[in-house]
């Protein structure tokens, strides 16, 4: 008899654990929820277990139940910027969630210069390392992982930003963070799921890949390599499908030199990219991301610039935005430029301007328009030139024109207000210009208001 009622017991016990309630890593303590919206909070139960949950800062009471599945979702009203907070959810058992703020969340994502950090000898963020405590910051890394299929969850947990996990968190995302939360005075939760190395392709769902014939044949010429993956899918199974759920504000990125010797397919590849996470997350959120820096690839010496034009043309795709950093380079043999910060204040001042509304900011690089032919010359016309163009260190360098033979000659460059007059007597009749445009060119062409020329051609 007593042996029945041990085994009972047991039994029970053993229910009872499999019934709490139970949440991803995204969701807990010091975590940071978009403000203004409804956010969709998840897990696991028991089937048809009754879940209650609770927040204080307001008086509303929700109620949902667990499916089938053992899983449930339900949604709560956020309030504007504000907090700490609290959240109770209720079932068999009880979590309390604690040290919740709302603002502002943004997903901070990429390859090495995405994810490079204090911890990896990066000079900006060991200086920045002790006046990193900032309670309104929050980081959540994800940590390296893949999977041949979308997984539900993944390892990391919400820390507030202080200098020891500031050091071990991307250099570009915290600086962008700070500045968002400095100029809005929003809370600002950082999301960093980053791999030095990959591809696009890995951060992208296979079926989008292997069912474009392009995407495929281009994913297909990726070498095998020790440190990263490179078959489509497998990051984004594993690091981007289990935070689809969470609302966020946007996304940052930096990625791109993994793509270079697939320029002609990146294009379509990163629309394709960011057009899956924007269905998965069920919104059209902003995705502002970083052009390639100058770099040496070998003895090749247009692929970086190819890419880079690639890059460029998907500023098409609607909510995009990007940023140019060919200035921001002191080794064309370093692929890390160690300067982040401005980079990320580029990002930061874009991010202000186009989803915050915050006016008075020059944050969008001057880029070629339109050109004309006039004896001899050829005049370039730039968009994004509010009060003209300057040069620093001398003429305009990196600008080269050709005749119909295609043969590129080194351009004297005139700047004449808002334009640019080309010219090379060996070039008596000009059809075509290229300016900045192979792997290492750093021109010195900005706007007044200090922002580099993107590079362009007019020959295709």
């Amino acid at each position: 008899m007593k042996k029945s009622i041990l085994l009972l017991t047991f039994i029970f016990s053993v229910i009872s654990v499999f019934a709490d309630v139970r949440l991803p890593a995204i969701i807990g303590s010091h975590m940071v929820l978009q403000q203004n919206t409804k956010v969709k909070l998840w897990g696991w139960c028991s089937p048809a277990e009754k879940i209650v949950i609770t927040t204080s800062w307001d008086t509303i009471t929700y109620e949902t139940n667990g499916d089938n599945g053992a899983r449930w979702l339900t949604e709560i009203n956020t309030p504007k910027a504000g907090g700490p907070y609290s959240i109770k959810i209720k079932a068999d058992n009880e979590i309390l969630i604690q040290d919740v703020l709302i603002g502002e969340v943004w997903v901070c994502s990429g390859q090495s210069n995405m994810e490079w950090s204090g911890d990896q000898n990066l000079p900006q963020s060991k200086a920045e390392s002790p006046n990193a405590t900032n309670t309104s910051i929050r980081f959540f890394y994800v940590a390296k992982s893949t999977s041949e299929t979308p997984q539900n969850d993944l390892s990391g947990k919400w820390v507030v930003c202080n200098p020891e996990d500031m050091l071990h968190f991307s250099a570009v995302g915290y600086f962008f963070g700070k500045q968002l939360n400095a100029k809005t005075k929003f809370p600002v939760g950082l999301i960093n799921s980053n791999w030095g190395g990959t591809p696009a392709e890995v951060w992208t769902p296979k079926d989008i890949v292997e069912s474009d014939q392009e995407l495929k044949a281009a994913s297909d010429k990726l070498g095998e390599l020790a440190w990263w993956p490179n078959k489509p899918g497998l990051i984004y199974n594993a690091m981007i499908y289990p935070i689809v759920n969470y609302k966020i504000a946007g996304a940052i990125w930096y990625q791109g030199e993994s793509n270079v010797a697939t320029h002609y397919a990146y294009q379509k590849l990163f629309t394709s990219m960011i057009n899956s996470w924007r269905k998965s997350w069920g919104n059209e959120f902003p995705f502002y991301f970083v052009q390639i820096a100058p770099f040496s690839y070998g003895d090749d010496q247009l692929n970086g610039a190819l890419l880079r034009e690639a890059q460029t043309s998907a500023l098409s795709y609607p909510n995009t935005g990007m940023v140019v950093i060919s200035d921001l380079v002191d080794d064309v043999k370093n692929i890390h430029p160690i300067e982040k910060i401005k980079v990320s204040e580029r990002l930061a001042n874009l991010a202000l301007a186009e989803t915050y509304g915050v006016k008075g900011l020059s944050y969008k690089n001057p880029m070629y328009k339109s050109h004309t032919i006039e004896k001899g010359k050829i005049r370039i016309r730039f968009e994004n030139v509010p009060t003209g163009l300057v040069t620093k260190g001398g003429d305009a360098t990196e600008f080269y024109i050709a005749g119909s033979d295609l043969k590129f000659l080194p351009a004297r460059a005139k700047i004449e207000g808002n334009t640019v007059v080309l010219s090379n007597r060996e070039v008596k009749d000009p059809i075509a210009v290229r300016f900045g445009f192979t792997n290492t060119a750093i021109p010195n062409l900005f706007s007044s208001e200090g922002l580099p020329v993107n590079l362009f051609r007019t020959d295709k």
